[in-house]
C-alpha cells in the first residue's frame, strides 16, 4: 500500500497568506494526499474542514507553538480537531526552554500536560525537531532525553530528517530508532558545502535569532535534489511504522517558486512510495 504524502504548508506560507484556499487547492492539484498546517490565517476551522472534504484532501496535522498550546490546551486542540487533524506538533522551542537550559524541565512538564489533554481528545501530540536538540547532556542528546522523559501516549516524534542530518546523525537510522513512535516523518532535502561545524542555521529559515556563525553555501532543496538519501528514508519510514511522510522546504531553491519546488519533491517521491 502506498505511503501517503502531505505538504507542510509552511513551505508555501507567503502564497497561503495571499490566497489561503486557492493555495490549498493547488497543493491538491499537484497530487498531494494531505496537508500539515502552520497557521490558519484567521480562517474558520469549520470552513476549512468543509473545504478539505470538498476537494478530498486530508488534514493530517498542524504545527502549533508551545506557548499557544500551554495557554489553552483543550481549546487549541479543539480548533484542529474541528478541521479533522489527528496530530498536533510542537514545531520549535525558544532558546530559554531548550534541552540544556534551566527552562527545559518546564518544557517537559508542559508537554506531558498538553499531550495528556490531546490524548483524551483522541489526538496525538508530536515534537518536530531542529538541530539544537542534538546537544549532549551527560552523554545523551537532548532530543532523546525529551522522549525518554515523556511517555509515547504523551509525545511521539515528528523527526525532521534535514535537521537530524545537520545535527550529525544518520537520519534514516534515527527514524528507525523511533520505530513505533514515528507516525509522521518530515522529508526535507538540502545542499551544504563543507560542514555546519555544530553551528545553528536558523538564520536561513527566517528566525529572528542570529547565530554566531552560519554555514556557507547552504540551501534547502526539493526532495531528491540534495544530499539526503531519500529512497533509504522512505524505507526507514515504512519500517518505523510511519503513517505519513510530509514534505517541508523552508525556503525555495534559487530560481524557483515554493510551489514549483513542492511539485519537484512530489514528482521525485511518488514512485518511491
Amino acid at each position: 500500500m502506498p505511503l501517503p504524502i502531505a505538504l507542510q504548508l509552511y513551505s508555501v506560507r507567503e502564497q497561503m497568506e495571499e490566497d489561503f484556499f486557492g493555495t490549498i487547492k493547488e497543493v491538491k492539484e499537484l497530487g498531494y494526499d494531505g496537508v500539515e498546517f502552520a497557521g490558519l490565517f484567521d480562517r474558520d476551522p469549520a470552513v476549512i474542514r468543509d473545504f478539505l472534504k470538498e476537494i478530498r484532501l486530508q488534514p493530517v496535522s498542524a504545527h502549533v507553538p508551545l506557548a499557544e498550546l500551554a495557554k489553552d490546551p483543550a481549546g487549541t486542540a479543539a480548533v484542529y480537531q474541528t478541521i479533522g487533524c489527528r496530530y498536533i506538533a510542537i514545531p520549535y522551542l525558544p532558546e530559554e526552554l531548550r534541552p540544556g537550559t534551566s527552562g527545559f524541565a518546564q518544557t517537559v512538564e508542559q508537554i506531558k500536560s498538553i499531550g495528556s489533554v490531546c490524548r483524551r481528545m483522541g489526538m496525538q501530540l508530536l515534537y518536530h525537531n531542529h538541530d539544537f536538540e542534538f546537544v549532549k547532556i551527560d552523554g545523551e542528546y537532548g532530543l532523546d532525553m525529551l522522549y525518554r522523559l515523556t511517555a509515547p501516549e504523551e509525545l511521539m516524534s515528528e523527526l525532521d530528517t534535514c535537521w537530524v542530518h545537520i545535527g550529525g546523525e544518520d537520519p534514516a537510522a534515527y527514524v528507525r530508532k523511533y520505530t513505533g513512535r514515528a507516525p509522521i516523518v518530515h522529508l526535507k532535502d538540502f545542499y551544504l558545502k563543507g560542514s555546519a561545524d555544530g553551528q545553528p542555521l536558523y538564520g536561513l529559515i527566517g528566525r529572528e535569532e542570529t547565530p554566531k556563525r552560519t554555514a556557507e553555501n547552504f540551501s534547502f532543496m526539493p526532495c531528491g535534489y540534495g544530499m539526503q538519501n531519500m529512497p533509504e528514508l522512505i524505507r526507514a519510514s515504512r519500517e518505523a511504522g510511519a503513517e505519513w511522510v510530509v514534505v517541508e522546504q523552508d525556503q525555495p531553491d534559487a530560481g524557483r517558486t515554493p510551489m514549483e519546488d513542492a511539485r519537484l519533491s512530489l514528482d521525485f517521491l511518488r514512485p518511491l512510495l
